[in-house]
């Protein structure tokens, strides 16, 4: 029997999937659903599933950085989303199985009789150990999923130049100077950064290898390489002047 795990921030998707998983594929047990993924890290990695059903776009935490948070990935993976992009596309060159949504039934049952097949072969992980090295290298610039309106983009995250609040909204501002605006909070996008981002103010998020100048004088504000000033509020003067010193 092999034992799955869903997660999905939808919890129609995963009831949906369940029910197609339950009424069409036998020798298959969903030993566990989840909307969170911090709670869905924790299950994998004490379960040990076989197999695992992972939307990747999801607003608090990606598909990419749960995959780079698990200390076991010995297990099928299964992508499933709404969107046939680029991307998606990609998965298919290192062996990741997809399944578009809504869930066709046939499709189903040709991912899992792939899993199946992958049981009987110890070839469980190998696709999971191919995404990770090929989205989150180690020392690497690593891919940022940018949830837009009806898609997801996916980035290189060394290529955000800074980012503005806007409410519930955060402008992206890339180093070729195009914008994107997501459907998420300036503080949830600070939570995907890596180091090289610091928020100089309530309402920006600079990546500091893009900092020309940190004018002080006439108030606080920072010369980014495209010209763009951006405000520095005096809380947080010491902290960047210190990470600049040593950046």
């Amino acid at each position: 029997m092999i034992k799955a795990i869903i997660i999905d921030d939808e919890f129609n998707a995963i009831k949906n999937l369940k029910w197609e998983i339950e009424n069409f594929c036998d020798d298959i047990e969903i030993c566990d659903t989840f909307t969170n993924p911090k709670e869905a890290i924790s299950a994998i990695n004490y379960l040990k599933p076989d197999c695992v059903f992972l939307d990747i776009e999801m607003p608090e935490m990606d598909g990419f950085q749960l995959l780079s948070n698990l200390s076991y990935r010995d297990f099928d993976l299964i992508i499933t989303t709404a969107y046939d992009n680029y991307a998606i596309k990609a998965f298919k060159e290192h062996a990741i199985d997809y399944l578009l949504k809504p869930i066709d039934s046939e499709d189903l049952l040709k991912t899992i009789s792939r899993v199946q097949k992958n049981q009987k072969q110890n070839s469980l992980g190998e696709e999971v150990k191919k995404i990770i090295e090929s989205f989150t290298p180690q020392n690497q610039s690593r891919r940022l999923a940018l949830p837009l309106v009806g898609k997801t983009i996916y980035v290189n995250i060394d290529d955000i130049m800074f980012c503005k609040a806007d409410s519930n909204y955060t402008e992206v501002h890339m180093v070729n100077n195009h914008k994107e605006t997501l459907s998420k909070k300036l503080k949830e996008l600070e939570a995907q950064t890596n180091n090289s981002f610091f928020r100089v103010h309530n309402s920006y998020l600079v990546n500091i290898n893009y900092i020309k100048e940190f004018v002080k004088n006439e108030g606080l504000y920072l010369v980014l390489e495209n010209g763009s000033t951006i405000p520095v509020s005096r809380a947080k003067k010491g902290e960047l002047q210190e990470l600049l010193n040593h950046f």
